[in-house]
């Protein structure tokens, strides 16, 4: 019984989220459009969470209708937090309204997958986390869903683990 017990303390802290992995680190990132300069899509992951956008750890995109960026994690993943960190020398609200989808569709650049969550606003050079409940999925995309603007922001944190491994995990 003992064995038992600690088998499963150990299952259930070990694929804890606090114990996960910062899997887009190893990912491939791409945007919609590029404001030039510091803006390239793999500033925001890097794991430089510096927020000052000259400093060449952020991304922007132009303004545009419906701006996005994609992360693809090259493998399907059960993921079970996102972390954002947003601007700090100016523009914190062009994330406001955002979406983080996650799926497995390439379909409308990965921007119909199923959403995670809605970002109402992130302030300046704040970090914030965004739940996803073990969702699945290769590609996790930010967008401006039918928003003329401009999206921005330096740094993104996607913690879970490939679906091939979940299940030696349980």
């Amino acid at each position: 019984m003992f064995l038992l017990t600690f088998i499963l303390l150990w299952i259930s802290v070990s694929s804890s989220p606090d114990q996960l992995k910062n899997v887009a680190l190893r990912g491939r990132a791409t945007q919609s459009t590029n404001f030039g300069g510091y803006s390239s899509a793999i500033n925001a992951i890097d794991g430089n969470v510096d927020p000052l956008y000259t400093r060449g750890s952020c991304f922007s995109s132009q303004a545009e209708l419906s701006p996005w960026w994609r992360l693809d994690l090259l493998e399907t993943h059960k993921i079970s937090r996102i972390t954002i960190t947003n601007r700090g020398d100016c523009c914190a609200e062009y994330i406001n309204g955002a979406e983080i989808l996650i799926g497995d569709s390439l379909a409308n650049n990965g921007n119909n997958n199923p959403r995670c969550a809605k970002i109402s606003a992130i302030p300046l050079a704040d970090t914030q986390n965004f739940l996803c409940d073990n969702m699945t999925g290769r590609y996790v995309n930010i967008a401006l869903t039918g928003i003329t603007g401009y999206l921005t922001f330096c740094e993104v944190q996607v913690f879970g683990v490939p679906v091939n491994n979940y299940a030696c995990k349980k």
